[in-house]
């Protein structure tokens, strides 16, 4: 078994704590409420997705893969090409 990824929310906030800027310059630079950004690094509350854009975005992040998704099955890396449908057919 791999070892865990840390959640992508937990990455942001370390990112916004060990940046070394002010909660208020990093809300303030984002355009989100110092606030919610206090209750975000805290980890008392989540971010709405577009404030983690900003944020993310002040912070320079970006996301990188590292491997396929745990989520599709064994053998089959997506869905099925669709049947094109006959002409003048239902």
């Amino acid at each position: 078994m791999g070892k865990k990824r840390a959640k992508l929310s937990d990455q942001v906030r370390r990112a916004a704590s060990d940046c070394g800027a002010t909660q208020k310059a990093l809300a303030r630079a984002a355009g989100i409420d110092k606030g919610a950004l206090s209750r975000f690094v805290s980890g008392e509350r989540g971010l709405m997705l577009e404030n983690l854009d900003a944020l993310a975005d002040v912070l320079k992040l970006r996301i990188v893969a590292d491997g396929p998704p745990d989520v599709l099955p064994a053998g089959r890396p997506g869905r099925p090409p669709k049947t094109p449908r006959k002409a003048g057919g239902k």
